[in-house]
């Protein structure tokens, strides 16, 4: 099998092949059946052209041959999109089933479609081609299933269903599922696909990487696995179509008549897989050129080639030795427009290659770009930061925005110095009050950060000051599941008869606690209406359960008592972080190896040092309940917090851009991990949060910042002396603290007139906690008092014993047994047997076919 991606099939008809199919005739522009559709139609179309601008009507106009549209932010690129298909419909070029448009996600496509169905009417329901990559490739694999030893019925399997077998696969080959997470190895397939490698193809140092060297032979076994179920996972959907088309270069050229237009939107995001799926696509042989094709690969020179250092591979099938056409065999492009924007490639991280777009007039000759550049979202002064910022990455084709719309009341791009993090969220949630006092809505206004562990400083201010806000592309810090998983620990230990924290934290991370487990506890606590941690205490003194459950319950058990007898005495963030390191679910997420759980493990320093303003757990924990209980109202207005690759797409009337510092932006991973490739695509994420806003972007860089755990002293991100003085101001800091400015470094939050005062006697957080909903008094009430219930206690009060300061569990009931020495009893799991002792609620017990066992009075009847 070839390790490069040169063998791409390009045929041309030979003299004595079997006649073809003839394929039906498009009707001609301006010709009778032309003229028939649209006397059909009756009333006069919309005139779809008016309005464009004259690089937007060359775009839409260009019908013939290779097109890349170079569409920068707030072009109107979308408009251009539709407009072009509106175009190829109403002057007959093509019917709807011939043009071949593919997107990025469904939502795109369905507003694609609407927005067509507006300009040209009912022609857009014909277009069975308008989709997602995946949703065409769906439907190409559906037709040809049988080419790949697949049934046209296949399934296709979801993330957790991959990790599923793959955790079969290891298993099977005798390998520690700890040592090598199926997670883990599920990722690495995911980016094998994206690269277009198969099995075969896989570099080999990444294919020893895993599984001491067992990588090739797991990702074989994998997709064998894969066929024998007669299933596919979303990598399959791009990579099994490559297959087909280049083993059957027939089958290739049947759709190569068939699509006279392909138009693809987001072209700078597209990945190798993607990127290799459409060149068989969109390009066909000919017999005019007179220039050979090099390395099997058009339009493309040897320098070309070797750059790629082998990402540009085969598939999973080869294709058939084509070396002896090579001379004679040379391209013709279809009618290809690909829309995008290189100084917007920000998704790297998950696979796309900015150099698809970068290399489109090599790959096809004779290309013509029209580049959209006339805005018509931003300010001047927003455009103008942007484009000189822009302008320092090398690896760009190179555009400039401007807008024709110039306001000398324009403000330009502010940018603000404070002292932390802390003071950073309490200056921008005072400046975003002030434009709402100023009649501005909340839903104008975003803040873009780069890591999401940024929200939770915003998120508990806008608490604060009753502030709605809403949180895009993710969960709300409080909402995430690391977060939720720790504060059931938490919650836990505070009160131990919470049972929902207990179910939630009994088997994560794992420790062999299953359902019956889980049910066993369920019916000892509902029978004698105890928590089911206090039930777990009980039951491990008993032979309920197997050992391995029964040991792995008395580590739960045993560590909640630890850690409840620190609670008085040991700092609350302190006794939170030992929770979170011996409890092992640290441990878990360091073990993981997926593109989250870094950002995972952030999340929980953050939310540790999110604990040190408050004087103890149950504080803490009350304030979360107000968190949580801030409802998420679509219509609600609010303002949007999301992450800067949330925000791509998406535009607002105000931006707030925190955490501008070496190291957060660009964030050092980027750098470690790409070099100067990442130091570019960060700042062309720099670039989408600069041109989201509108009319009003405000900048924010901190002296010092709390990162991974400690206490930091940050230096300004390198990317602000990369904007232009004629378009930005230094923002004037307000003396609103009582004078104790500090200067270019805003004020600390040390600073305030008194600093004793509590934080939250504002009338923000007394509107807050003013509208509490009954849910929340219902289910913190209790929790944020003194008087908390410790494991081993009864229903009412302390039942337990404490010996020198430390608990000892219930293991006698203050009740009579209702059994007596003697008495034949029935055990669901042990069967028949006789009562030969009496402790308390225990008993124990010579089963007929168990032996003697000891177990709880409420899982046995009499006889």
């Amino acid at each position: 099998m070839s390790n490069s991606f040169d063998d791409i099939p390009f045929f041309d008809e030979e003299p004595g092949e079997a006649p073809r199919k003839p394929q039906a005739p498009t009707p001609a522009a301006g010709g009778i059946a032309a003229r028939a559709m649209a006397a059909r139609d009756g009333a006069k179309r919309p005139d779809y052209l008016a309005g464009l601008n004259p690089e937007q009507t060359e775009a839409v106009e260009t019908l013939e041959g290779p097109v890349l549209v170079l569409a920068g932010a707030g072009t109107g690129k979308t408009r251009v999109l539709t407009t072009r298909i509106a175009h190829i419909l109403s002057t007959g070029r093509a019917f709807p089933s011939q043009i071949l448009a593919v997107t990025f996600t469904n939502k795109a496509a369905r507003e694609m479609k609407e927005r067509i169905a507006l300009l040209v009417g009912g022609a857009v329901e014909g277009m069975p081609w308008l989709g997602t990559f995946h949703s065409i490739g769906v439907k190409l694999l559906r037709r040809h299933a049988e080419l790949v030893n697949l049934r046209s019925d296949f399934t296709i399997l979801d993330t957790d269903d991959v990790v599923r077998l793959i955790k079969q696969l290891i298993q099977a080959e005798g390998l520690d599922d700890k040592r090598w997470p199926a997670k883990q190895f599920a990722g690495m397939i995911d980016t094998w696909k994206n690269k277009g490698l198969g099995p075969a193809d896989i570099p080999e140092g990444d294919a020893r990487a895993f599984a001491n060297g067992k990588g090739r032979e797991l990702y074989f076994a994998y997709q064998a696995r894969l066929m024998s179920l007669n299933a596919c996972d979303f990598g399959d959907l791009l990579m099994h179509p490559i297959a087909i088309f280049r083993k059957n270069p027939d089958l290739l050229k049947e759709y190569h008549q068939r699509f006279r237009y392909i138009l693809v939107d987001e072209y700078q995001d597209t990945n190798t897989a993607q990127y290799m799926w459409l060149r068989l696509l969109a390009q066909r042989p000919g017999r005019k050129s007179t220039s050979p094709l090099v390395g099997g690969m058009p339009g493309r020179a040897e320098g070309d080639i070797a750059s790629d250092t082998g990402s540009r591979t085969s598939a999973f099938v080869a294709s058939p030795d084509i070396s002896s056409k090579r001379e004679e065999i040379a391209e013709t492009t279809i009618n290809i427009c690909c829309v995008g924007d290189d100084d917007q490639s920000i998704y790297g991280w998950r696979g796309a290659e900015v150099d698809n777009i970068l290399r489109f007039e090599k790959d096809f000759p004779g290309a013509k770009v029209i580049k959209l550049e006339r805005n018509y979202r931003s300010t001047e002064h927003i455009l103008g930061a942007a484009a000189h910022l822009i302008a320092h990455n090398e690896g760009r084709l190179g555009k400039t925005l401007f807008t024709d719309r110039v306001d000398p009341e324009d403000v330009k791009v502010q940018v603000h110095a404070s002292w932390d993090s802390e003071e950073e969220a309490r200056a921008i949630g005072e400046e975003i009050e002030a434009l709402q006092r100023k009649q501005h809505d909340l839903n104008d206004m975003a803040i873009l950060v780069r890591a999401s562990f940024q929200m939770r400083e915003f998120e508990d201010r806008f608490v604060t000051l009753g502030l709605n806000y809403r949180v895009i592309g993710g969960p709300r810090f409080y909402e995430r599941l690391e977060i939720r998983d720790a504060m059931a620990y938490f919650r836990l230990v505070a009160q131990p008869a919470d049972d929902l924290a207990f179910e939630r934290i009994i088997n994560t991370p794992k420790r062999g606690l299953g359902e019956t487990t889980v049910r066993a506890l369920h019916d000892y606590a509902r029978a004698r209406d105890i928590p089911m941690l206090a039930a777990a205490a009980d039951i491990i003194e008993t032979d309920e359960l197997k050992p391995k459950a029964r040991k792995a319950l008395f580590d739960v058990v045993h560590s909640f008592r630890n850690w409840q007898q620190r609670l008085e005495t040991t700092p609350h963030t302190e006794l939170a972080e030992q929770i979170i390191e011996e409890s092992g679910y640290t441990d878990m997420w360091k073990a993981d190896k997926t593109a989250e759980a870094p950002g995972r493990l952030e999340n929980l320093k953050e939310l540790i040092r999110s604990m040190e303003s408050f004087e103890s757990l149950r504080g803490f924990l009350e304030h979360v309940a107000l968190v949580m209980d801030a409802e998420q109202n679509e219509n609600l207005d609010a303002v949007s917090i999301m992450t800067l690759h949330s925000a791509k797409g998406l535009e607002f009337d105000t931006v707030f851009l925190p955490g501008w510092e070496e190291g957060l932006f660009p964030h050092q991973r980027s750098l470690d991990e790409s070099g100067r490739a990442g130091l570019e695509e960060e700042r062309r994420l720099a670039y989408v949060g600069i041109t989201r806003a509108k009319r009003r972007c405000h900048i924010w860089f901190v002296s010092n910042r709390r990162i991974h755990g400690l206490w930091q002293s940050t230096i300004p991100s390198r990317f602000l002396d990369e904007l232009p003085e004629t378009h930005v101001e230094v923002a004037e800091v307000e003396q609103s603290y009582g004078g104790y400015g500090r200067g270019g470094y805003g004020q600390s939050r040390f600073d305030k007139a008194d600093p004793f005062a509590n934080s939250y006697s504002t009338p923000g957080w007394k509107r807050a906690q003013a509208n509490r909903t009954d849910a929340t008094r219902d289910n913190w009430g209790t929790r944020s008092g003194h008087a908390v219930e410790r494991i081993g206690y009864g229903e009412s009060g302390p039942k337990g014993r404490m010996i020198d300061g430390e608990l000892v569990a219930k293991s006698t009931s203050t009740e009579p047994s209702r059994f007596q020495m003697g008495d034949r009893v029935f055990h669901l799991k042990f069967g028949n047997g006789n009562i030969t002792g009496i402790e308390g609620n225990k008993l124990t017990i010579d089963f007929d076919r168990a032996g003697q066992k000891r177990v709880l009075d409420g899982f046995v009847e009499r006889v």
